[in-house]
């Protein structure tokens, strides 16, 4: 028996009739969550961005007004979502998954993709642009949960059950990586080694699967200078503090100079062109040295609120389907938002991966908020017997 098996909701064998559910009233507790999320990342990107928006556009809240676009977008899309029954994207599945990887190869085609500091990951123009490999993130858990949801107990099987899964895991990982974006490869592969241990998978297999990747990450990261400095700098980001280890030595020492209540909100140093990327990737170093230790630990309390929330849900779901898919989406966010700070705070190797919520980022923004809105709404077609 594997640990994960009594987790997930059952289905009347031969029966396609959908199980029997509640109309339950949205989860207050996510809500509120996410709204304090929500709220702290439209204050932390004003802070964090105020004098490169002034210094670049000559307005400090270029970046704030930005951000409220794409919120405003994502709300919208978040309440479509919501009111969608969600058992529907069980047949499209397949097609947004399709989409996704249209997505991935457009970012290649000249005059639709977006290069930036040498990469290739938007599409669109300039000062409107999405980037693709967010939305894939959401797709492969669609994706992932309609397929496991039909598969039952194959997923027991290495070669019936996991391998053939893995394959279009690895096809997307490979196409973000080469745009390059090693921080969201990996994130694919955390999100769909949680969904297979979710759904039963022996945990032999899955370690089997992870070793086979190593030699392919090995070579990735030996081969490329950039990424090889990356991993030099994590193992001693003192040795050269003004080149490769200059991020993560003035990540360290915003989040150190925060103390126990930090500086006071708006009055980082860091932020002053010190810190790089300090209203995209290393935001939590600002927020740390704004708002010392209590805040930093009040937004990681909120992750894990999260968290626990979606899984009460997915497992009051009314099927197999609505587990796995809140499980992924749950997944989708903490994990990238435990990766994010395990990289400003020096515990991981960096990754270019925004704060879930946080972050300055209209596509990472809208994403986030539509799996949230999935979240809801697998809870709100709970089981009758069950409890949320």
């Amino acid at each position: 028996m594997h640990s994960s098996a009594t987790l997930r909701p059952r289905e009347t064998a031969g029966s396609s009739r959908l199980p029997s559910y509640a109309a339950a009233p949205l989860d207050t507790v996510l809500f509120t969550v996410v709204a304090a999320l929500v709220g702290i990342g439209l204050v932390m990107v004003f802070s964090a961005s105020s004098a490169t928006a002034y210094a670049e556009h000559g307005d400090i809240a270029y970046y704030l007004k930005r951000q409220l676009v794409w919120l405003a977008v994502g709300l919208a899309g978040a309440y479509a979502v919501y009111r969608l029954p969600y058992q529907r994207l069980k047949a499209f599945a397949p097609y947004i998954l399709l989409a996704a990887f249209v997505g991935l190869g457009l970012v290649f085609v000249p005059h639709i993709g977006v290069g930036v500091n040498g990469g290739r990951r938007w599409i669109g123009a300039a000062a409107i642009s999405v980037e693709p490999s967010e939305f894939a993130k959401l797709a492969l858990v669609i994706y992932l949960s309609a397929v496991l949801s039909a598969r039952g107990e194959r997923i027991t099987s290495l070669v019936r059950g996991l391998v053939p899964l893995c394959v279009p895991v690895a096809l997307m990982a490979v196409l973000v990586l080469k745009e390059p974006d090693m921080g969201t490869a990996s994130l694919l592969l955390f999100i769909a080694f949680a969904l297979f241990f979710a759904a039963g998978a022996r945990v032999v297999h899955l370690v089997a699967v992870a070793l086979t990747t190593v030699p392919f990450a090995a070579l990735t990261v030996l081969a490329s200078p950039y990424r090889r400095a990356r991993i030099f700098a994590f193992v001693d980001p003192w040795k050269d503090p003004l080149n490769t280890g200059f991020h993560i030595v003035q990540s360290l020492l915003a989040l150190g100079s925060g103390g126990l209540f930090g500086v006071g909100l708006g009055a980082s140093r860091a932020k002053f062109f010190y810190l790089p990327e300090q209203y995209t990737d290393f935001i939590f170093s600002v927020l740390g040295e704004e708002l010392g230790l209590i805040g930093t630990l009040a937004v990681i309390a909120l992750f894990i609120t999260l968290a626990y929330r979606a899984i009460r849900i997915a497992l009051a779901a009314p099927d197999r389907f609505g587990f796995f898919l809140a499980v992924g989406c749950a997944a989708m966010i903490t994990i990238q938002a435990f990766v994010n700070i395990g990289v400003v705070s020096s515990s991981w190797p960096v990754t270019g991966v925004p704060l879930p919520f946080i972050s300055f980022g209209g596509s990472s923004l809208v994403v986030n908020l539509l799996a949230v809105a999935l979240i809801a709404n697998v809870g709100r077609h709970r089981r009758i017997s069950g409890r949320a």
